[in-house]
């Protein structure tokens, strides 16, 4: 009988701690939400300071090594950080002057050029009147007796500049004295952050989320920078040789635009697509440059590019994407500037705070001539999962003590000592 009396006692006990446990990650579930809205409305309603300050960060990562090289000649860091703030004015100046000088001559050919469009586009008018036609018998059969009048009031875009002139003015000034600061101080805000620490094994992983931090978005950074500095020089020197007109502004222009995957190379493809139907004629010549552009980025995104910065900070093209459109959405152009090195940084930080075992199995899986990259893939990752269940769980594993716990002769930088 006792039994009989504890056995719905314990099911009952068990349904409510069942209710109280899907309560406790519903309660979690929903701050997790609401914590995400507040960050992008945080995200949004800050763009003017955020995003100046985010991009000053992202360089001064990428001139972080400069700076150390000019600090071992004996310069102090505030002296150092103003050398890297020039030399950033100087490579911009001289891309302004690369822009300039050429787009005012295109500016004074656009009347010209307008005029090219409207020629070539008038092969089209038989499709677009039959579309048009299409759209009006549509628009006849759901019209209504009703009609709707929309007035659009525009003050014109000298006024729309003069109203973004101030805010441009204060992210310039925002970008570049963060960006000094950033430089100037980053070995204290290294200091700062790990005296936050409250232990020995936190104080180890923030050390090397700043090591890997820096070596990842510098070396990143830098390595795209000659890598699109040499696709602007091919670029430019591609389009003399087919006789486009202004080849340095095509070839800037394709430098410029490279940071931005995706999304740059689209703009260049529309851009000189463009001015091929405004300045050629013909359908070879109006889609020769644009060919030869694609060629270009082609080698430079699959043969260039994998083996300067190598396999392993090549990452996932959907998650470029996702990050570019969201930093678009959020920052407009700072935020695709900014879009590669976040996933860089919350990829380092997410591998020191999160660390999880490589899914690669002891005995790979043998591949059969049916099988595909991604099969072989995942049927390898199955077998590690097997073999970790596996495994008996030992809370003396040399693997686990040797990823979770701090080295002997840790530096607090996070430098290895060598002994």
């Amino acid at each position: 009988m006792a039994r009989a009396t504890l056995r719905p006692r314990s099911r009952q006990d068990m349904s409510e701690n069942q209710f109280e446990r899907l309560l406790n990650n519903a309660a979690r579930f929903s701050l997790v939400f609401l914590g995400f809205i507040t960050l992008l409305v945080v995200l949004q309603l800050g763009q003017i300071f955020l995003a100046p300050v985010a991009l000053a960060v992202v360089v001064g990562l990428m001139f972080g090594p400069v700076a150390d090289r000019v600090e071992r000649f004996g310069v102090p860091p505030a002296l150092a950080a103003a050398i890297v703030v020039l030399m950033l004015l100087g490579i911009l100046a001289v891309s302004v002057i690369l822009f300039a000088v050429p787009l005012s001559d295109w500016v004074a050919r656009a009347p010209v050029i307008w005029s090219r469009l409207q020629l070539q586009l008038q092969n089209l008018e038989g499709p677009l009147e039959t579309i048009t036609a299409v759209q009006e018998q549509f628009t006849a059969v759901l019209s209504s007796d009703e009609t709707m009048s929309v007035t659009v009031e525009n003050d014109g875009p000298m006024m729309d500049l003069a109203m973004l002139a101030p805010a441009i003015l204060a992210q310039i000034l925002i970008f570049l004295a963060s960006l000094y600061f950033f430089v100037a101080t980053r070995d204290h805000i290294r200091i700062s952050v790990l005296s936050l620490c409250v232990s020995r094994r936190m104080r180890w992983r923030t050390a090397h989320i700043f090591r890997d931090v820096e070596q990842k978005v510098s070396r990143f950074l830098l390595s795209i920078t000659v890598i699109n500095m040499l696709v602007g020089c091919v670029v430019g020197l591609v389009m003399w040789a087919i006789g486009m007109p202004s080849p340095l502004l095509w070839g800037a222009m394709a430098a410029a635009l490279n940071y931005i995957p995706y999304v740059g190379q689209a703009v260049m493809i529309l851009t000189l697509l463009a001015v091929g139907l405004g300045t050629r004629t013909g359908l070879e010549d109006i889609l020769l440059p644009v060919g030869c552009y694609v060629a270009i980025n082609f080698v430079e995104g699959q043969i260039v590019t994998p083996h300067f910065i190598g396999r392993t900070m090549t990452l996932n093209p959907f998650l470029i994407f996702l990050s570019i459109t969201f930093w678009l959405w959020a920052w407009g152009p700072i935020g695709g500037l900014i879009a590669v090195p976040s996933l860089l940084i919350g990829g380092s930080v997410l591998a020191h705070v999160l660390p999880g075992r490589p899914m690669v199995p002891n005995r790979p899986v043998r591949r059969t001539p049916g099988m595909t990259d991604g099969q072989e893939v995942l049927a390898n990752a199955a077998r590690a999962i097997r073999e970790q269940a596996q495994q008996p769980q030992k809370p003396t594993d040399k693997h686990r003590q040797e990823r979770f716990e701090p080295p002997e002769g840790t530096a607090p930088t996070g430098v290895e000592v060598h002994r």
